[in-house]
Order: C-alpha cells, then structure tokens, then sequence
C-alpha cells in the first residue's frame, strides 16, 4: 500500500496507473475523494427541481465511484472529462425514479403555458425567438416572474441546458435561465475558484458564496440583497463569463 504522503505527489496519470495495476481500496478511496469536488459541483447543477442537495450529493458520489473504476489512463482523456458524463448520467437516471413524485402547483403551470403560447405568437411576429423582455411585455408579467416560472417549470423534469424549451425550436433552456453550472462543471480544481474569488468584486464574491456555497436560488439572494430576481439573473451570467475567461487563461 502506498502512503498517502506519497500519493500526494503522484500526478492523475501515476494515481490511475498505479491503481490499474493494484486495485488497492487505500488507493481508491484516495482517488475518489480527490475527485469528490465534481460530485459537489454537478450536484449543484440540479438543485431547485425538488430534491434535497444531500440526496443528489449521495448519488452523484456513486457515480464517480463508478467513474473511478471505469477510467482508463491510457486513453489520453482527464478524469473529470470522463467523469462528468458518468456522474450526470447516474444524477439523470435519479430524477427519473423520482419524477413521478415531483410536481408544481396549477397557477404555475397555467402561466408556464401562456408564456409557451406567446412565445409562439411572438415568434411568428418578430421573425425569431422572443426575448424574456418582450415575452413579459405581451403578457403583462414583470421579467421576474417570466423567469421564475419556467424555472420553477422546469424544476419538474430533469432536462439538458442543451434542450430546447420548446419544440421546433433552437432556443435552449440556457438562454433563460444562465449557464450556472455548466460552466463549473469544466473547472478542474477547487484552487481555481478559490483564488478566482480574490480576483471578483465585492458584490461578485458574495454572489459566488450564496449561490454556490450556500445553496441558495436567485430569489432568494435577490431578496438578500434588496435587488430583483432579473438583475440577480443578470449578475450570475455576467460572473459566470469572468470565471470562464479566467479559466481559459489559466488553461493556456
């Protein structure tokens, strides 16, 4: 058995060869909670769609279990390229189970339903998909209450950022409600988003930390704050694109 000191040491490459080679359990139970932040981070991804985080949490650590023991070092891929897939897949087969228990109550899904047909009324106006703007303006809804009922909409099913909120069109779920986590899936250690926070504003930072730290929805720091719900929308995507550029520099 090799000590922990030593494993410390060892790069992702050396921690899987050597772990191919022995199957160790020491081994293992270090590689996997080296990698436990990217069960953090997908878990997260999922939440407000009527699971507690701690139940998503568990599941997603057993498909990085499953990950670790499916990674092959000599494919020339990282393991969090790999894992990431592995651990949504086994996330997205959860809520499955489950999605016959999860529901939303009637006036949202009346409203939900109005926004889809003016949605479609819109697009047929203007000659291309509507923006959250105009789609409150024609209802006469405040843009917060356009966002929060097609998040709340969509906390009802699990359903790729890549998926079209409505059928037949090429508007994807992640135009409305952000790229919040999609994003974070792609960092590869907690060192980037530690050191990244010192290089965020206050109001940045604080934003970070109740969002991803504390859990909490955009509601709810908006409410913290005494800001809307929109510019709290707003202020995630704006952040979020920071963290992606920092990151694409770091990766260079």
């Amino acid at each position: 058995m090799v000590a922990t000191k030593e494993l410390e040491h060892m790069t992702e490459e050396q921690l899987f060869e050597q772990y191919a080679k022995t199957k160790d359990k020491h081994l293992k139970d270090y590689i996997i909670n080296k990698y436990l932040y990217i069960s953090d981070i997908l878990s997260k991804k999922f939440l407000n769609r009527g699971i507690e985080y701690d139940d998503i949490y568990q599941v997603a650590c057993i498909g990085l279990i499953h990950a670790v023991e499916r990674f092959d070092h000599t494919k020339g891929v990282k393991f969090s390229s790999f894992a990431t897939p592995t651990i949504i897949g086994e996330i997205k087969r959860y809520f499955r189970d489950k999605a016959n228990i999860i529901r939303i109550p009637r006036r949202t899904y009346e409203t939900y339903q109005k926004i889809n047909e003016a949605k479609h009324q819109l697009l047929q106006k203007l000659g291309r998909v509507p923006k959250v703007e105009e789609i409150a303006q024609y209802l006469n809804l405040s843009e917060e209450t356009i966002l929060e009922v097609i998040e709340s909409a969509n906390a009802s099913s699990v359903q790729s950022l890549e998926q079209s909120l409505y059928v037949d069109d090429e508007m994807e779920l992640s135009e409305l409600i952000g790229e919040e986590d999609a994003e974070f899936a792609k960092i590869e250690t907690r060192d980037f988003i530690e050191k990244s926070l010192n290089l965020l504003n206050k109001a940045e930072k604080e934003f970070i930390i109740q969002r991803y730290y504390n859990k909490k929805t955009q509601k709810q720091i908006a409410e913290l704050l005494g800001v809307s719900q929109m510019y709290i929308s707003r202020m995630e995507k704006k952040v979020l694109d920071k963290l992606k550029r920092m990151y694409l520099k770091s990766a260079n």
